[in-house]
């Protein structure tokens, strides 16, 4: 199958998805309150067996979901995606133990699982982290300065977390967290480790933020939190390859969740252009209007084309992944705001009260474009992905 067209069958589920999503799973998003993790909504994501795909699709059937669901109901999407992105490296580095406490739960929904990444001073430069992981003396005590790297007495190494983790959805009500801190100072990219991190370890606090998306999000703190190599997921000072890893997968499909959402507002804005009358006749019927549309029309599905080809690479375990990942995240969400303020401003000012469709589309497409790496980085990365190319002619 290329990239360029689905099977039968694939698009069959895709449209079923967009059914459920609309009569079983929209219902309980409209119950939850903004701000919070929706168990209820999760809950259901797994009964309906949708999280547990998330450990045995490709990226292509992973874009397709989230498209699919976010057409009709943003809030599951989101909380799809925040339980494959949080317990994908479990699931992808941890060891046996970890993902058998782990990910039966966020399968069936019971466990809430957060992806740790960014800091106030680490962004989108995810290798520039300051969360420290110390080593921690034999018997618990806080080390001194320079004290080397200890082996407890039955012969795990333990650190102490200490710094702290900013915009992380989900937080802090997830169960338990991915963490990404430095286990070697000024080291870069090459001293971070990954840990598995439950919320209930003592000295993790958090606090919930106040943003304009209703997802939940926040803030977490880390007070000498103690984690041993029990929690490692992958290798010491490796992690950065699992949050990079990670990222390849899931940057696609963002790019299908800002499809959908540019979807969705075509969609609307077709049925209003075609039902408003305006100056004699319908909207659709004045040239510029109907160029508009065809424009939001065309972006979009080369948005999808390119998210499409981007998933395919990934399960073709092509060398081109990251690249392709940036190039689709970069557009899909680019061509999402684009799509999303024209339909807003075809629709006038019904489309900015409260509780519409776009009003609701206009809050939810801002951030993707920010999250999982801005679209400058996006830009870097392609930049550097195509000189490397070229120094290898």
């Amino acid at each position: 199958m290329t990239a360029f067209s689905l099977e039968p069958a694939q698009l069959a589920w895709c449209a079923a998805l967009r059914t459920l999503a609309a009569e079983r799973l929209r219902p309980l998003a409209d119950k939850g309150e903004p701000g919070h993790v929706n168990r209820p909504l999760v809950a259901e994501l797994g009964s309906l067996g949708l999280l547990g795909r998330l450990f045995t699709s490709g990226a292509l059937d992973l874009c397709l979901m989230r498209e699919s669901l976010a057409y009709a109901c943003t809030e599951a999407e989101t909380a799809l995606a925040l339980q494959g992105l949080g317990a994908h490296p479990v699931h992808a580095h941890g060891t046996q133990a970890q993902r058998a406490r782990w990910l039966p739960r966020v399968t069936d929904g019971t466990a809430i699982a957060a992806f740790a990444l960014s800091e106030p001073g680490a962004g989108s430069d995810a290798a520039a982290l300051g969360l420290r992981a110390e080593p921690d003396a034999p018997q618990g005590g806080r080390p001194s300065a320079g004290t080397a790297l200890t082996a407890a007495p039955e012969g795990s190494a333990r650190w102490r977390l200490t710094g702290e983790k900013c915009w992380i959805s989900n937080a802090p009500e997830a169960d338990f967290y991915t963490v990404f801190a430095r286990t070697v100072p000024d080291a870069g990219a090459r001293g971070v480790t990954a840990f598995l991190v439950p919320a209930d370890r003592p000295g993790l606090t958090g606090r919930a933020l106040d943003m304009l998306s209703p997802h939940p999000i926040g803030a977490l703190d880390f007070d000498a939190v103690p984690v041993t190599a029990d929690d490692v997921l992958g290798e010491v000072d490796r992690g950065f390859r699992v949050a990079m890893g990670t990222l390849n997968l899931f940057r696609p499909s963002v790019g299908a969740f800002a499809v959908g959402m540019a979807q969705a507002a075509l969609d609307a804005t077709l049925a209003h252009t075609a039902g408003r009358d305006a100056f004699g006749g319908k909207l659709k019927d004045l040239q510029t209007v109907a160029h508009q549309v065809a424009e939001m029309a065309l972006r979009t599905e080369a948005a999808r084309l390119m998210v499409h080809a981007a998933a395919s690479a990934y399960d073709a375990d092509s060398p081109e992944v990251p690249r392709r990942s940036a190039m689709a995240k970069l557009l899909a969400t680019e061509t999402a705001q684009y799509v999303v303020d024209t339909a807003v401003q075809l629709h006038g000012a019904r489309a900015l009260q409260r509780g519409h469709l776009l009003e609701h589309l206009y809050r939810e497409v801002r951030a993707p474009r920010v999250y999982e790496g801005a679209s400058e980085v996006q830009r870097g990365i392609i930049a550097k992905e195509l000189y490397a190319r070229q120094e290898a002619r």
